[in-house]
């Protein structure tokens, strides 16, 4: 089902990234982690539909996205911070693969983050403690929320920095040994998501750690 969307607020989160609040259709219902695809309702952008993960909670007014941009694809995300109060698209929805599995670890790199962010404030508000959120990025300036991850008391956050030598968080690639010296614990969901090359390097790094299939949640490709 096809539903139109009216954005009422836009504010960035960092330098290419914004937090949109959308006004919430009648009846539209989800669990935290998953997805709708957004069409903008512009002339010649009404067939370029791309999925977005709803970072606000199931019992929220409105439906709110954080929405990274990427300027060199010229394509839909790019044209993200020019739109204003008023403006609408199109939502079909939900889907997604990500959903609440309970406590465990995390691992998200740059807009991958997404998916996370309602199921761990979700957590939040029901007093659920032991959650890690492992969230690798290029630079310190490209983490979403870094701030909103240091306040969550369950949640315990560890940044790692691939492209910033003077980082002062954890550098490097994000790899088995990595993973290994930050996870002991191997009886827990591990929920996975960022782009498809992250994504397949960190399934192939639990495996070989002993983890079973039947622990991952995955989102491919993002």
């Amino acid at each position: 089902m096809t539903r139109t969307l009216t954005l009422q607020a836009i504010e960035p989160v960092t330098h290419d990234t914004h937090h949109l609040t959308f006004g919430r259709p009648e009846g539209f219902t989800f669990q935290p982690g998953q997805a709708v695809e957004l069409a903008l309702l512009q002339d010649g952008w009404k067939d370029e539909g791309r999925p977005f993960t709803m970072v606000s909670q199931p019992d929220a007014p409105s439906l709110e996205f954080v929405i990274k941009s990427y300027p060199d694809h010229n394509g839909v995300t790019a044209r993200i911070p020019s739109l204003g109060t008023g403006d609408q698209v199109a939502c079909d929805g939900p889907f997604g693969a990500i959903t609440d599995h309970g406590p465990g670890v995390f691992l998200a790199a740059g807009a991958g983050i997404t998916p996370f962010i309602s199921i761990l404030k979700k957590h939040d508000r029901e007093g659920v403690t032991g959650d890690t959120l492992i969230f690798s990025n290029k630079t310190d300036k490209d983490i979403i929320l870094k701030e909103t991850w240091g306040s969550l008391p369950g949640v315990t956050s560890v940044f790692v920095v691939t492209d910033q030598p003077d980082t002062a968080h954890h550098s490097g690639e994000l790899d088995k040994t990595k993973l290994s010296e930050l996870v002991s614990d191997h009886d827990q969901p591990f929920y996975i998501c960022g782009p498809q090359g992250f994504v397949d390097a960190m399934r192939d790094a639990l495996k070989e750690m002993g983890i079973s299939e039947d622990r991952l949640v995955i989102e491919d490709g993002w």
